[in-house]
């Protein structure tokens, strides 16, 4: 009987797959072939496009994005500071070399976008090269950064980079010399020119950058005024509109911020010069007191009772009646504010039975007067809430009207 064999275990020795091997970077070889690629298609885009498109299956892109973008912007590999690296492998046919005209731009930006949608993978190398260039900006001739702010204004326009880009544009050196500024004049106005000025404002928002605009100049320069000459000169006065909106909405936010702190800190608001803050603020008083109500209101956690609120909020505007009455020295403001009350009491239902309390209340504190409660009643009111508190205002107003004619026949303690 012939015994049983056993199984007896058998390797084989597996070559490293080549894809397992570690790669020397290297781009001399990628290099020399999109430029040798470019000199062929010359000057005609789509033939430049087709090629990239086709040569994306045969070399590896995703390695060497850096090299490709720098060569499609630059002609070249650019070393650190934005000059050509010494390699004499270069084409001249390449953004910076091509016309300095928002149609050649364009051209070039839609070279970018078909290589980005067909090579989905190179969308971060993309914008990680357009921040790198913007910090190379120096080493530009002046021509070359207009074509780069172009081209950068018109990829912004369309959605190609993100905004967050523009961080570039804050670096020191940029700004202190003046070259952030100028660049940004050519970058908007192609931006604009594609789009619209509520582009560029979404954009900005999107990032967080709409009140970074100022820091385009260096500290000594960093004010409104200066900001709205430079660009409105430049034609770019929706720009100049824009950041002085942007920035009076950041002087409100700050300025209510520090109302609230003020009165969290129960510091007396005897001191308040209204026309100095105004001033320091570059707002008017209408503005002012809107802030102010929306300050004293938002700073207390109110009652969810209807029947409670009303006596909360008695308390808590008699304490504050003195600032606002600091900033209703004009009827227009007094109306204003009535319009504020009007919305407010209106957006939290618990306050819908006491406005016409309230309006007694700074009516008796000489806030509001008896003419612009008239005016508000008749003409100046909102829609919200109209009816309801029309109705509420009712005998009080007919109180005013009788007051005016020297007829006191309603007391005001009635309508209290």
């Amino acid at each position: 009987m012939n015994a049983i064999q056993k199984p007896t275990l058998t390797g084989q020795r597996f070559k490293t797959r080549k894809r397992d091997e570690k790669k020397v970077f290297d781009p001399t070889q990628f290099q020399e072939t999109i430029v040798q690629g470019l000199n062929q298609t010359g000057s005609d885009l789509d033939a430049v496009a087709k090629f990239l498109d086709a040569s994306g299956a045969k070399l590896d892109y995703r390695r060497y994005a850096e090299t490709l973008f720098d060569i499609l912007v630059a002609g070249g590999m650019l070393a650190p500071g934005g000059t050509l690296s010494d390699d004499l492998t270069r084409t001249e046919f390449c953004l910076f070399t091509a016309q300095e005209d928002l149609e050649t731009m364009q051209a070039y930006a839609q070279v970018f976008n078909k290589l980005i949608r067909r090579y989905k993978y190179l969308e971060k190398g993309f914008e990680e090269e357009i921040k790198k260039l913007l910090l190379f900006l120096k080493g530009f001739t002046e021509s070359e950064r207009n074509k780069l702010a172009m081209l950068t204004g018109i990829l912004l326009a369309n959605g190609n980079i993100s905004a967050s880009i523009l961080n570039s544009l804050y670096n020191e050196n940029l700004v202190k010399e003046g070259v952030s500024a100028a660049f940004a004049v050519k970058l908007f106005k192609s931006w604009i020119h594609e789009k619209d000025i509520n582009s560029v404002a979404g954009s900005l928002r999107k990032v967080g950058m709409d009140n970074r605009l100022l820091e385009l100049f260096p500290a000594n320069k960093r004010s409104c005024e200066h900001f709205s000459k430079y660009f409105t000169d430049a034609g770019l006065k929706e720009l100049s509109d824009f950041a002085r909106n942007q920035q009076a909405i950041g002087s409100r936010k700050e300025l209510q911020k520090d109302l609230q702190e003020q009165m969290e800190r129960g510091d007396p608001f005897k001191d308040v010069s209204p026309k100095e803050e105004m001033k320091k603020n570059n707002i008017s008083e209408q503005t002012m007191i809107g802030i102010v109500w929306t300050s004293v209101m938002s700073y207390v956690e109110w009652n969810k009772k209807e029947e409670l609120v009303t006596e909360q909020a008695i308390k808590h505007l008699k304490q504050y009646s003195p600032l606002l009455k600091a900033f209703t020295s004009q009827g227009a403001s007094e109306i204003l504010l009535l319009v504020k009350m009007q919305e407010y009491c209106y957006d939290n239902i618990h306050f819908m039975n006491s406005f016409q309390k309230i309006v007694v209340l700074l009516y008796k504190a000489d806030v509001l007067s008896e003419e612009a409660i008239l005016k508000w009643y008749t003409e100046a009111h909102v829609a919200k809430g109209r009816s309801v508190f029309l109705e509420q205002m009712k005998k009080f107003v007919e109180w005013l009207k009788n007051a005016e004619e020297g007829e006191h026949g309603l007391h005001l303690t009635l309508v209290r």
